[in-house]
């Protein structure tokens, strides 16, 4: 096919004569190419690609980098077009100088040709989007065409760590530098996160898992902060504007957000240490039939998103959209954006929101055999990556302990949550399932091995540790929902008195709560996962719907968490402890097990070939003792820690061996090795 040259026409004081801004570059359009999406420079020119299910004609619409004003738009020629495929590729642009957009057609009464008169569209494949630069100020958003940024990845590879071995760490890029006492050249930006890097290899974990990263509008929370009237902002980014976009950073122009986060990813390599992004695909921030029109609403509405048969949506996730996870075309652009971060950013997996979702059909009803799933099980590209559901979602579909596997896929374990939580609060339904939860809940993934459970004890949504155990009812007033928002039970725990004391019994109280919840979920079988600043009493006072708290309640206060030396000892000390015993990160569930539950007294023994842990817990109000079972032949039972103990002095228990009855504290946490008759070392100085 030979080149075409085309008539743009333009805005408003555009010159009539030239039909185009006086701005605009010259053009000529050649052949483009239907089977890859997105913009793409070649070097021919830059190749555009789109999908329009229901469009007639299409526009390329052309606007200034710098200001965004309108420059030209170019209709992409009929003879280009491949069934429902525009495409073009544009001659002497400019890649740096110019972004895009799309505006679209339809003569069965969609939107409306000419300029000015009608949305433009987002294209939903633009790897880099303009426009939000600035938190907090409402974004007018256009495409970047992301030429190669010959990132420089210096040789540094993926960790690859065996799934049983992570130690998993979420965190929120911004709330984790954000606080002036983060003491980062970047406050709340992913290069103030990578200056944090050696705090999170002296703690000991390997693997971070990002909160969502894909661009989002952080202006888009309908709600305001009833004490100020001021609107309150998206700050955890569960509302995507894009699949396919880094969220801006310090360097927030041209390809500084794809960079930076590039760089973090590289250093966190460098240190061992894995990345997981939580990722959303259940719903967008076009939200209802009210919403804005971004881009997937206006190109292509009913492969995105869950509609009745009047043309309603679907609100199956309770933020007014559903997406059409198993439509074909929709299937296939989730698959090509987890492919576009496994393959240019190389994060080593995904923890996908609301995954349940993800299993509905076009109808919204549960599938048995989910497509989109088993093809993302069964990706060649995504073959190593770490697959984690959240599996329940809003309209009360939940798979736990049942989600479709195809032996890939990992669960947010959030029974191990509610029975750990409870169980320490001396619930007597919980003690007896706490030693399914120890064992790696073997009764909900037998035959799927222990790294299926992602076990927590805390998570974004919810009390983080601290505040677990000072409030049993929710704080959430400054979310402007009248305090109707954020889970309605926590499992909480106020050990006597609702929100601060300084009654030393209490204090007292909640710090062997939290160091037990710590201790357990650290040497329980599975994979762990902290919530940060968990390790270092982070308060959200009493918020448990954080989302919109883009302030001291989110931000990890540095500060206060030097504060708390003993507790982060505590964990750093665990963690080691995990490390240098198989027991606890075997992959497989053992046919042998050993636990009782026995006067609200729980010991479970974990073990592996020439390695054995025990982990005793007085579920009580009142002290009691663990009947111990005799240690193996040649060893001895030896104390790591026992939270019973005043805070700071856990992990520094009596050196001598251990009888077969062990005084426990009421609602104490005691960890126990195996170890050899001639050994002389306290079990403490090895970690």
């Amino acid at each position: 096919m030979t080149g075409t040259r085309v008539t743009a026409t333009g805005p408003t004081g555009a010159d009539p004569a030239a039909g185009v801004h006086p701005a605009a570059p010259r053009l000529s359009v050649l052949p483009g190419d239907p089977l890859r999406f997105g913009a793409r420079v070649t070097g021919r020119g830059v190749t555009f690609t789109v999908y329009g299910a229901e469009a007639d004609r299409m526009w390329l619409v052309l606007l200034d980098a710098g200001t965004g004003t309108p420059l030209a738009e170019v209709p992409f020629p009929e003879a280009f077009r491949c069934g429902r495929v525009f495409t073009m590729t544009v001659a002497g642009l400019d890649p740096a100088a110019v972004h895009y957009a799309y505006r679209a057609e339809s003569a069965a009464g969609g939107l409306p040709a000419g300029w000015a008169k009608g949305p433009l569209l987002l294209d939903p494949y633009a790897v880099s989007l303009a426009g939000g630069e600035t938190w907090g100020r409402r974004p007018a958003y256009r495409c970047r065409i992301a030429a190669d940024d010959g990132f420089d990845w210096q040789g540094v590879t993926r960790p690859r760590i065996p799934r049983e071995e992570l130690v998993v760490y979420e965190l929120h890029v911004r709330g984790f530098t954000r606080h002036p006492s983060s003491r980062v050249a970047h406050p709340g930006t992913y290069a103030g996160l990578t200056e944090k890097i050696p705090y999170l290899r002296e703690l000991g974990v390997n693997c971070v898992e990002l909160m969502p990263v894909f661009e989002f509008d952080d202006t888009d929370n309908p709600f305001s902060d009833p004490a100020t009237g001021r609107p309150l902002p998206n700050y955890w980014g569960y509302h995507p504007v894009s699949f396919f976009a880094p969220k801006a950073a310090a360097d927030p122009y041209g390809d500084g957000p794809a960079r930076e986060l590039k760089t973090l990813v590289r250093e966190l390599h460098r240190a061992g240490i894995e990345v997981i992004l939580d990722v959303v695909y259940n719903h967008t921030g076009e939200g209802g039939r009210q919403g804005p029109v971004l881009g997937w609403r206006g190109l292509d509405e009913d492969a995105a998103y869950v509609r009745a048969a009047d043309g309603a949506y679907a609100n199956l996730t309770g933020t007014g959209n559903t997406v059409n996870a198993n439509h074909p075309r929709t299937r296939r652009m989730i698959l090509d954006s987890l492919r576009h971060w496994a393959s240019e950013y190389r994060v080593d997996g995904f923890r996908f929101d609301m995954a349940p979702i993800l299993a509905r059909g076009p109808g919204g009803a549960p599938l048995d055999v989910p497509p989109l799933l088993e093809a993302i099980a069964a990706d060649p590209v995504l073959a190593d990556r770490k697959l984690i559901a959240e599996p329940f979602d809003a309209a009360g579909l939940d798979l736990l302990g049942r989600f479709p596997r195809w032996g890939r896929w990992m669960e947010w374990n959030t029974r191990f949550q509610h029975t750990v939580r409870r169980a320490l609060a001396g619930r007597p339904e919980a003690v007896g399932d706490l030693a399914e939860r120890l064992a790696g809940s073997p009764d909900l993934y037998a035959g799927y091995g222990t790294a299926a459970s992602v076990n927590l004890v805390a998570c974004h949504d919810g009390l983080p540790l601290a505040d677990w155990t000072t409030y049993e009812r929710r704080r959430n007033e400054a979310n402007g929902q009248g305090n109707t928002d954020g889970p309605p039970d926590d499992s909480a725990f106020n050990a006597g008195h609702e929100g601060p004391t300084d009654d030393p019994a209490v204090r007292a109280l909640r710090d062997r709560l939290v160091r037990g919840a710590l201790l357990l979920l650290l040497t329980a079988q599975g994979v762990p996962m902290l919530l940060a600043g968990d390790e270092c009493g982070r308060t959200q006072r009493g918020n448990n719907n954080a989302y919109c708290q883009d302030n001291e309640v989110s931000w990890l206060d540095w500060v206060a968490a030097a504060r708390h030396t003993g507790l982060t000892g505590l964990v750093r000390a665990a963690l080691a402890f995990r490390r240098a015993h198989p027991a606890l990160t075997r992959p497989d569930h053992p046919r042998r097990r050993f636990a009782t539950a026995h006067d609200g007294v729980v010991v479970h023994l974990a073990h592996a070939p020439g390695d054995h842990v025990l982990v005793a817990v007085n579920c009580r109000a009142q002290d009691g003792e663990a009947e111990l079972p005799e240690a193996p032949v040649g060893t001895r039972w030896q104390l790591f820690a026992d939270t019973g103990l005043p805070l700071g002095q856990e992990l520094a228990p009596a050196p001598g061996p251990v009888g077969d009855r062990l005084p426990l504290a009421a609602h104490a946490v005691a960890v126990l090795a195996a170890r050899p008759l001639s050994s002389r070392t306290d079990l403490t100085e090895r970690y």
